[in-house]
This record gives C-alpha cells, structure tokens and sequence, in this order.
C-alpha cells in the first residue's frame, strides 16, 4: 500500500509539472490508461522512477514534447468504424443539407484521419462547399501530421476497406497520391478544413456548431472531465445540432442527458433538444 500511495504521489507531481510548466492539463484524465502511458515512457527513457521525469519535464524541451505526445496520441484511422459513417450518411446528412450554411467541429482530431473521411463524405454527398471543418487537437505534432495528410501505404490499404464498407460512392484511390510508399491525400479536400489547436480540459466552446464529432476520446477522462467536456459541447451546439461520440462513450448520466435524444444509441449519435 505505501508504495501505491508513493506512486499516486509521483504521477500527481508529474502532471502538476507539466500543468505547471506547459499548459496541459491531464490530472482528471482516467489513470489507468495514463499510468499505462507513463511507465512506458519511464522504461523507453531508461528512469527508475515515475518522479524522475519531473525535472525532464521543467527543462527538457525535447523531453517534454515526447512525453506530451506519448501520453495524449490517440490512435485513429480513415473510416473507423464503417457502420457510424453508414449512419451518419443516413440519419444526419439529409439534415445537414437543410442548412444554408453547416460547422462541424472535430474535437480531438488526433493525426486527421477521421477529418478526411468526413470532408470525402460530405464532397459525395454534394455539400462539401456549404461546409466549415474545424479540427482541433491538444497535441500540435499530431495537428501537424494532419495539416499534412500524409499516411503509411499499409494504412491507406486499410482506409480503402473502411470506405468501402461505409458506403464510398467512388474509388478511395481518387482522394490520394502514392509515392514512395506513402498516401497523401489530395489538396482539395482540405480547402474547407482549418486545423487549430485546442485543449478540451482548458479551453473554452466553439460556438454555433452544427456537429460535433469527438470519438475515443472522452473514455481516457475521468467523470469529473468527462461532464466539463459535455458541458462545453452543449454550450458550442446550436439547437437540433448533433454529437456524436465513440462507441464505448456515452452521455448517459451525464449532465447533459436530459438536453439530447439518441438517433442512433449503438453508435453514439445524439441530437440536442429545442429548449423548453
């Protein structure tokens, strides 16, 4: 037991550090996956202790970058989970066309892969011009691999199943270059994406959007975080605007639930009510 305490105390310190220090606020993510993050920084930076990235954090730039990356990456592809894009071609579409004008804010965007999918989609669906993607990510490393839109071809192999299973109306090979064993996506399908960085446990709402879509995210945030995040979507939504989360998340309980009714409950598709 007083090494358990030792070691809470250690991963408090850390992340106080690098609060402190960086501006990065993980001390209400869900320890245990974060625990799982810094152990393996700890034995990758060869340090026989939690607390010894302390000072690494306060004045080791390169240090601090990596292990800010190491512990809020978030691992994402093109198309994850075929059967959310089927439904959001269904259930949300047809309604978002109804608008002059639509904002969609990708929350958590991680590498971009998911950012893509939507802008493919929605240049399918015929609206694409009518439409603003803002995708945002704490993390400016990730932020800059999906300004880029450059992939590994193994992966764009499997985005290609992904879209095919979510309903492509096209080939995906005309959304990418190959080159040198690389995919990089094709340059008009970031005309309407802004990439902006954003820290959902400091920052504050982006206003009037008509989509939110955060997936994976929220599970490695503990309930206290989960509900400042909610909170922080509601108040970024317009009324009838919609939320979608991953599929192990969930607004239920949360304080929020009773403001949004489920479109699609297995894939976390939730449309916010007009206020009473």
């Amino acid at each position: 037991m007083p090494e358990k305490l030792a070691e809470k105390i250690e991963v408090d310190l850390v992340l106080e550090a690098i609060y402190q220090r960086h501006g990065y606020d993980f001390r209400n993510y869900a320890r245990s996956s974060l625990m799982r993050r810094l152990h393996y920084v700890r034995q990758k930076s060869s340090l026989e202790r939690l607390s010894d990235m302390i000072p690494l954090v306060l004045y080791d730039e390169a240090f601090a970058n990596q292990l800010l990356l190491d512990i809020s990456v978030t691992v994402t592809e093109m198309f994850r989970d075929p059967e959310f894009f089927v439904e959001l071609r269904s259930l949300v579409i047809p309604l978002l066309k109804t608008y002059p004008f639509v904002k969609i804010w990708h929350a958590g965007c991680a590498t971009g892969e998911e950012v893509y999918s939507m802008a493919i989609l929605l240049e399918e669906e015929g609206f694409y011009d009518r439409v603003q993607i803002y995708a945002t990510d704490m993390n400016q490393e990730s932020l800059t691999t999906a300004e880029e839109g450059i992939y590994p071809i193994e992966s764009i192999r499997n985005f290609t199943k992904n879209y095919q299973k979510s309903g492509g109306k096209s080939s995906f090979s005309d959304y990418y270059h190959a080159k040198y064993q690389m995919g990089k996506m094709k340059e008009a399908l970031k005309r309407n994406i802004v990439f902006s960085q954003h820290n959902l446990a400091t920052d504050n709402a982006f206003g009037e959007m008509h989509l939110i879509i955060c997936r994976n995210v929220l599970i490695y945030f503990d309930k206290q975080l989960q509900n400042q995040v909610y909170q922080l979507f509601n108040q970024s939504l317009v009324p009838r605007g919609f939320l979608c989360l991953g599929s192990k998340e969930s607004i239920e309980f949360s304080v929020i639930q009773s403001q949004y009714e489920a479109l699609s409950s297995k894939w976390r598709i939730f449309r916010k009510q007009l206020p009473v």
